[in-house]
C-alpha cells in the first residue's frame, strides 16, 4: 500500500475515570491464590499493568466512541458535514444488529449520504479501518471520514474472575489461560483522515503492509457471538498468552520488514513507534526482536491495560497531545490481532 493524498487529521480519546487495580483484582480471587500458592502483585510483576480503566455499568460503546469522536472533531478544522464515512471497530458493539457505527452517525449528526459500517478484527479492528478508510480516500469516494473504536472490558474481567472462582479443579496450568483475560481494560478513540486538499494538519499517510499467519487462529478465542458489555451475555475469553507472543512475534518481524522494504526506510530513521499495548513484557520483547530503539516507544498499558484495538491509536493519540511528536518525525505504527494478523503503517508527521 502507497498512499499519496491520505492526512491523519485529528485525533480525540476518552478515558474512563473508574481505576482498578490489578492487585484489587486479585484480592478478588484471594481463594484461588490461597489454595494454589500464589504470590499476590505477580499480575503486575508479569505485565507491567499496575491498573486499567472500566466504563460505569451499562455504558455502551456507541455512546462513550460517539464521546472520543466529538472530540477528534472538534480538534479539527474539519467541517463534519465534510465527513463522509463512519467506520466502528471494535470487539465490544452495541448490537448484532444494526452495526453500531449507525449510532455514532446518529450521534453525531453527519450526513446522510455517508458510508457506515461496522469493522471487527480482534485487536487489529482500528488500523484495519485506518487502511479501510485510506483506501476509500486515495480512491477519491470520500474526502474525509472518521473512524471509532470503544471498549468496555468491566463485564469481561468479572465473568472471568467467576469462572476462575467457581472451578473448584483450578490449577495454576489452567489459570493461565485465563490470564489475558485479567489484562483487560476500558477506552475509546477516534482518528479523522483526510484528503491533503483538507487537511490542515498535514500528518501523511504514506503506507503499509499486511502479514497474515492464520494457521495460529485457534490462539485467542472468544467462544460465542456475544457482547463484552451486557449484563445477559457471558463472554468468555481463552487465551494461549506465551502462543500469541511467540508467534506474535515471528509474525511482527516478517511485517516490519516488509514495511521497511515498502517505505525505504531503515530503523534508525524511525523517530516515533506505537505498538499494540498488550503489556510491558510484549512491548520490550517486540522491540528487542525487531532492533528498535525502545526510547522511541511510548506506553500506555501499565495504566490502560490491554484496550484491544483501541489500544493503539490512544497511545498515539496521547503521545500528540502531550506533544511528544514533532513536524516530519518518522512514526511507525505496528498493529497485530490474534488470528494472527498483521498491519503496519508509516506516517510522516
Amino acid at each position: 500500500m502507497h498512499y499519496k493524498d491520505v492526512c491523519i487529521e485529528s485525533f480525540g480519546y476518552v478515558i474512563p475515570e473508574d481505576i482498578i487495580t490489578s492487585l484489587s483484582l486479585e484480592e478478588r480471587l484471594s481463594p484461588v491464590y490461597n489454595r494454589l500458592n500464589l504470590a499476590y502483585g505477580r499480575l503486575e510483576m508479569m505485565t507491567g499493568i499496575r491498573e486499567r480503566r472500566f466504563w460505569l455499568n451499562g455504558e455502551p460503546p456507541s455512546h462513550t466512541g460517539a464521546m472520543a469522536a466529538k472530540k477528534a472533531i472538534a480538534n479539527s478544522d474539519i467541517d463534519k458535514n465534510d465527513i463522509e464515512c463512519v467506520l466502528h471497530t471494535s470487539l465490544s458493539r452495541d448490537f448484532l444488529e444494526p452495526a453500531t457505527a449507525f449510532l455514532v452517525h446518529d450521534s453525531l449528526g453527519l450526513p446522510s449520504t455517508a458510508t457506515i459500517f461496522d469493522i471487527s478484527n480482534a485487536c487489529l479492528g482500528f488500523v484495519n479501518g485506518m487502511v479501510a478508510l485510506a483506501n476509500m480516500i486515495e480512491l477519491g469516494q470520500v474526502k474525509a471520514g472518521i473512524i471509532v473504536a470503544s471498549e468496555s472490558s468491566r463485564h469481561i474481567t468479572d465473568i472471568t474472575i467467576d469462572e476462575i472462582l467457581q472451578d473448584s479443579e483450578m490449577t495454576r496450568a489452567k489459570l493461565k489461560f485465563s490470564f489475558a483475560s485479567l489484562t483487560l481494560g476500558s477506552g475509546a478513540v477516534a482518528v479523522i483522515m483526510t484528503h491533503s486538499s483538507l487537511s490542515s494538519s498535514k500528518h501523511r499517510l504514506l503506507g503499509g503492509v499486511i502479514r497474515t499467519a492464520s494457521q495460529h487462529n485457534g490462539l485467542c478465542r472468544i467462544k460465542d457471538d456475544t457482547y463484552f458489555y451486557e449484563s445477559n451475555s457471558r463472554p468468555s475469553m481463552r487465551t494461549d498468552f506465551q502462543g500469541v507472543l511467540d508467534n506474535g512475534l515471528k509474525l511482527a518481524d516478517k511485517t516490519w520488514k516488509a514495511l521497511k522494504n515498502k517505505l525505504k526506510w531503515k530503523s534508525s530513521e524511525i523517530d516515533k513507534v506505537f505498538c499494540h499495548q498488550v503489556s510491558v513484557v510484549h512491548q520490550n520483547l517486540l522491540f528487542d526482536r525487531l532492533g528498535l530503539d525502545s526510547s522511541k516507544g511510548s506506553s500506555s498499558v501499565e495504566y490502560l491495560g490491554n484496550v484491544g484495538p483501541v489500544s493503539l491509536p490512544i497511545t498515539l493519540a496521547i503521545s500528540a497531545d502531550e506533544g511528544h511528536l514533532n513536524a516530519g518525525s518518522r512514526v511507525a505504527m505496528l498493529g497485530i490481532g490474534s488470528g494472527l494478523s498483521s498491519i503496519m503503517l508509516g506516517v510522516k508527521w
